[in-house]
C-alpha cells in the first residue's frame, strides 16, 4: 500500500512540474510575439519617417504663398526659335598659337616672364648664351670689312673694262668676287637677325654671346617648360603663347542636321563646366568631311565678345537657331538650378482635397532639360511625363527650392 501511494505522489508532482513549464513557454512566446510586433510596428514607422524625409513634396499654407508672392501658371506653348544642339571644344586658330622654339641651342640665362602673362609680339621672353655666336659675329665683319676691297676692285676692272684696258678675264672673275661676297654678308645678316642679334649693332663692334628670345606674336604666355641655367637643344619649345581674342567654337554636327545648318546662323553657347554660363557667337565655316568614325561634320562659330575667362580646351554646348517652331516653355524665374540640374515645382493636384480640408497647397519637384531663352521665356523638357494642363510655380520657385533644401523639405 505504501509503495502504490509514493509512485502516485510521484506521478502528480511531475504532471504539475510539467504544467508550469507549459506555462512558463506560453508565457515567454507571448511576449516575444508581442515585441516583435512592437519592433516591426516601430520599424515601419521609422521607415514611412524616413521616406518622409527624402520627399521632394512642398506643403504651403494660402498666408506663405502670398507672403512670398508665388504665382501658379501653367506651361504655355511659344514660338521660340529652333535650335541644333551640337557639343564640342573652344579652340584659336593656328596663327593665334604660338610655340616658342630655338635656331641655335644654349644655356638659358635669364626667363623675363610669367606663365599667364600677357606679352607683345617682338617682346624680349628669355636671354640664351651661345659662345659659338661670338664667331658668326666675327664671320660677319670679317666678311663686311674685307667687302671694301673686292668692291673696290670690281669697280677698277670696270673703268679698265670701259677704257678698254683690262682683260676680259680680270674683270669675270672681280665681278663674280663681288656677288660671292655680298651674298655671304647678306646670308651672315639674316642668319643674324634670326637669332635675334641686330646687323647695325655688331657692324658697330657690339659683339655678345647672349641671344634674346623674342615674342613671336601677342598673347597670354601658357606653361613655361624650362628653367634658368638649363642647357636647350635647338628646336626646343621653351614655352606657348596663346591669343584668345580669336578663340572660336568647334562643334559637332550629326548627318541628321546638317541640311538645316547654313554659315551665318546665329549660336548660342554654354560652357559645360563653367556653371553654365552663355556666350554668343556667329557660324563661319562648315567643314566638307565626316570626322573619324562618326557621322557628324565639325561647324566652326566666331564667339561675338570672348569673355577673358575663355580658355581652349574648354567644352561647351552650342544652340545653332535654325529657325522658329512652337515649343513649351515657362518664364525664365520658373526654372531653378540645384546640383547642376535643373528643376520646376508642379502642384500635385490629386491633393486638392486635402486643401479644402484645411491644408495647404502641395507642389513637387520635377527635373528638367532646358533649351533655348527668349522675351524671358526658356524652353522645357520635363524627364518624367505630366498630367496635360499641369500647373506649375511661375515666380517664387526660388524660395521653394531654399525650402527643400533645407529643414522645411522634412517637415509636412
Amino acid at each position: 500500500m505504501n509503495l502504490y501511494k509514493k509512485q502516485f505522489q510521484l506521478a502528480l508532482m511531475i504532471a504539475i512540474s510539467m504544467s508550469i513549464s507549459l506555462s512558463s513557454c506560453t508565457g515567454s512566446q507571448e511576449k516575444s510575439t508581442e515585441k516583435t510586433a512592437a519592433v516591426k510596428e516601430e520599424g515601419h514607422s521609422e521607415e514611412e519617417h524616413g521616406e518622409e524625409g527624402h520627399s521632394d513634396e512642398i506643403e504651403l499654407t494660402e498666408q506663405q504663398m502670398k507672403a512670398v508672392d508665388i504665382q501658379i501658371g501653367k506651361i504655355e506653348e511659344k514660338n521660340l526659335t529652333a535650335v541644333v544642339k551640337a557639343s564640342g571644344q573652344l579652340a584659336v586658330p593656328p596663327q593665334n598659337e604660338a610655340k616658342v622654339n630655338l635656331l641655335s641651342g644654349g644655356i638659358i640665362r635669364r626667363i623675363s616672364v610669367l606663365e599667364g602673362q600677357k606679352v607683345k609680339k617682338g617682346q624680349v621672353l628669355a636671354i640664351i648664351e651661345n659662345q659659338d655666336m661670338i664667331r658668326l659675329q666675327q664671320d660677319y665683319l670679317s666678311s663686311k670689312n674685307g667687302f671694301s676691297f673686292v668692291d673696290a676692285e670690281y669697280k677698277r676692272q670696270q673703268q679698265l673694262k670701259a677704257a678698254d684696258a683690262g682683260t676680259g678675264k680680270s674683270f669675270q672673275l672681280a665681278e663674280a668676287n663681288y656677288h660671292a661676297e655680298q651674298s655671304k654678308i647678306k646670308a651672315l645678316e639674316r642668319q643674324l637677325q634670326q637669332l635675334g642679334i641686330s646687323p647695325s649693332r655688331v657692324s658697330s663692334g657690339k659683339i655678345s654671346s647672349e641671344i634674346p628670345v623674342v615674342a613671336p606674336i601677342a598673347g597670354t604666355i601658357g606653361t613655361i617648360a624650362v628653367t634658368t641655367g638649363a642647357f636647350i637643344q635647338p628646336g626646343t619649345s621653351l614655352m606657348d603663347i596663346v591669343d584668345n581674342s580669336k578663340i572660336h567654337a568647334d562643334l559637332l554636327v550629326y548627318e541628321k542636321d546638317l541640311f538645316k545648318v547654313h554659315i551665318g546662323q546665329k549660336v548660342s553657347f554654354r560652357l559645360t563646366n563653367q556653371e553654365n554660363q552663355q556666350i554668343e557667337g556667329v557660324l563661319n565655316g562648315i567643314n566638307k568631311s565626316f570626322e573619324d568614325d562618326t557621322k557628324g561634320v565639325i561647324v566652326h562659330a566666331v564667339i561675338t565678345r570672348p569673355l577673358s575667362n575663355l580658355i581652349p580646351g574648354m567644352y561647351v554646348t552650342g544652340l545653332i537657331s535654325v529657325g522658329t517652331a512652337l515649343a513649351p516653355a515657362v518664364p525664365v524665374d520658373a526654372v531653378v538650378k540645384a546640383e547642376g540640374k535643373e528643376y520646376i515645382f508642379i502642384v500635385e493636384e490629386e491633393k486638392a482635397e486635402a486643401k479644402e480640408a484645411g491644408h495647404g497647397t502641395h507642389f513637387k519637384k520635377v527635373e528638367v532639360v532646358t533649351g533655348v531663352s527668349e522675351l524671358g521665356y526658356i524652353n522645357i523638357t520635363p524627364l518624367e511625363k505630366l498630367p496635360a494642363n499641369t500647373r506649375l510655380v511661375t515666380k517664387g520657385a526660388f524660395y521653394l527650392q531654399s525650402k527643400s533644401s533645407g529643414p522645411a523639405e522634412h517637415s509636412h
